[in-house]
């Protein structure tokens, strides 16, 4: 039996789960998405991702300003809605919505629970080095990221794979197992799997701050740094008092002695800079301040470095670690 959804989301992240739906049987009664805001320097009002999406997928669309709010749920109510859907929509739902429809709302998080509850699953898996993540559809009750399972799917992380490239991939997993749970649930209940609290970790909302790197930690950290803050705050420092942002990297074998921060090597292969733990990291890419991304090679062939040379903002500690 078709089921009546009510859809929740706003970032690109919910797209691929939005047209999914969109495809099926169950009809969308609506799409929530959050009010448009200004962005950039001009201060343009671009509809969400998700809200250009259902316009084109001729779907009604819902932007209140507050969820809060009894015209917020009468709205919600008037829909009907068999079954909500919940994908990165921003905000926490108030509980009195949760139970406006008939089947409650289901989620689709970016992580295995109970691993990675909160605001940055996908980045913060990476910061941590985790070597797997996945998908979680799960009941979205008034605890945040807290409620039972009722499908999961794993994936592997690639050693040099960013936030982005990461979200791109688990965003059309979480289309895919969306999709069977929503069938499951049309043909009747689904076992639910309470999370297991004593493995919880939260993935906290990422900060500008988070991006100021220090040469003093391990290569392996930096470079999971240097994956796990894009597109977002991007890991940065300077160098010959340049703010330079660093966009791919790879750990070297390299026995140095030299203090971190000190460039070892600077050729066609790359800057090696060596770092804690008496280790190294070459980079790859590298991007100045209001100018394009470059590989390192095109980088040196016009801004002379050397061996020697070390980045201006490198710290001994490890202060404004973007993993802490």
């Amino acid at each position: 039996m078709p089921l009546r959804i009510v859809f929740f989301g706003t970032p690109a992240f919910a797209v691929p789960s939005l047209r999914a739906i969109a495809q099926t049987t169950h009809p969308i009664v609506g799409v929530v998405t959050q009010p448009d805001r200004p962005r950039g320097r001009g201060q343009r009002v671009p509809p969400s991702p998700v809200k250009a999406a259902a316009i084109e997928l001729g779907l009604t669309v819902l932007q209140p300003p507050r969820l809060k709010d009894a015209a917020a749920d009468a709205e919600l109510a008037a829909l009907r809605a068999d079954l909500g859907i919940v994908v990165a929509y921003g905000k926490i739902l108030p509980t009195p919505m949760l139970a406006l429809p008939r089947l409650g709302m289901i989620n689709v998080h970016a992580s295995l629970l109970p691993r990675w509850r909160g605001a940055a699953p996908i980045q913060r898996a990476i910061l941590a080095g985790d070597r797997e993540t996945g998908i979680t559809i799960m009941r979205v009750i008034p605890e945040l990221d807290a409620g039972p399972m009722l499908a999961k799917v794993p994936t592997p992380i690639r050693h040099d794979e960013t936030s982005a490239d990461l979200e791109s991939r688990l965003a059309a997993l979480g289309a895919d197992l969306l999709i069977e749970t929503v069938e499951a649930l049309a043909r009747g209940p689904v076992t639910e799997t309470p999370q297991d609290a004593t493995l919880v970790t939260y993935a906290a909302r990422l900060d500008r701050r988070d991006g100021q790197i220090s040469f003093g930690q391990p290569a392996e950290t930096i470079h999971n740094a240097i994956r796990g803050l894009q597109p977002w705050p991007l890991v940065w420092t300077t160098l010959h008092g340049k703010r330079i942002a660093l966009l791919a990297s790879e750990p070297v074998a390299e026995n140095t002695s030299a203090a971190p921060g000190t460039i070892i090597r600077a050729d066609s292969d790359g800057l090696v800079v060596a770092t804690g733990s008496a280790g190294a990291l070459r980079l790859i890419r590298v991007q100045l301040e209001g100018r394009p991304v470059v590989s390192v090679r095109d980088y040196l062939n016009g801004h002379p470095t050397r061996p020697g040379d070390r980045f201006d903002s490198v710290a001994d500690s490890t202060a404004g670690s973007p993993a802490s």
